[in-house]
């Protein structure tokens, strides 16, 4: 059995949930209340600086060049997306500055436990915590791209993970994934899985958390 295939068996409960999470499915019918996208948008600001980060990590770990410049370069994305294409939304959504936002919970515990898993545990490991951040999100875009949404605000963020050149970028990723699955014992794809799984779940997570408007409860 592929390793993407043993992942994408233990985290598919968790893809269908978010699928019909209230959250994704006003982004597509255009009936999301602005408050809760602007709740995403700035704490997805906060969590890709360290998803770089993480990134930046794996491809220090990474057992070739061609996926050492590949993460690099991975990294140095996730940068820019924070600062353009949220920089673009902030200016439409209005409000504070995304540095004068606070980190809410599910955030903090998300980077926490994706910085402590790529700092700590090997490549493989790292991978596995990086990968649903890559996957759902290019599954959720070719899914809603189907749609798109009678909203442009939200259409433009569709668009962003339903394109063609990120879809590319994922598919990069699950190859790798499978090659590296291949050199792993029983036991490291265990930890793999249970990494991909944990982390596909703090996705469902982090729109449930835009949705419901999460603050810190002291």
């Amino acid at each position: 059995m592929k390793l993407t295939d043993e992942l994408w068996t233990a985290a598919e409960p968790t893809y269908r949930r978010i699928l019909d999470h209230p959250f994704l499915l006003g982004l597509a019918d255009g009936t999301l209340p602005r408050a809760a996208f602007r709740h995403f948008v700035v704490q997805d600001a906060h969590y890709l600086r360290d998803y770089a980060r993480a990134l930046a990590v794996c491809a220090a770990k990474a057992p070739g060049d061609d996926q050492v410049l590949a993460f690099a370069h991975d990294a140095v994305g996730a940068i820019a997306a924070e600062q353009d294409m949220h920089g673009e939304f902030m200016g439409a959504l209005g409000g504070p500055d995304v540095d004068d936002e606070p980190v809410l919970p599910t955030t903090r515990a998300y980077t926490s436990y994706l910085l402590a898993t790529v700092y700590g545990g090997s490549f493989a490991e790292a991978l596995g915590a990086v990968l649903p951040c890559y996957w759902i999100y290019a599954r959720v875009g070719e899914e809603l791209a189907r749609r798109s949404s009678p909203e442009p605000l939200y259409a433009k963020w569709i668009a962003a993970y339903g394109d063609e050149e990120f879809q590319t970028v994922v598919r990069r990723v699950l190859d790798l994934t499978d090659r590296i699955g291949e050199e792993l014992s029983a036991t490291e794809r265990r930890r793999v899985v249970r990494h991909f799984t944990t982390t596909s779940r703090y996705e469902w997570m982090f729109w449930d958390a835009a949705w419901r408007g999460e603050t810190w409860p002291v």
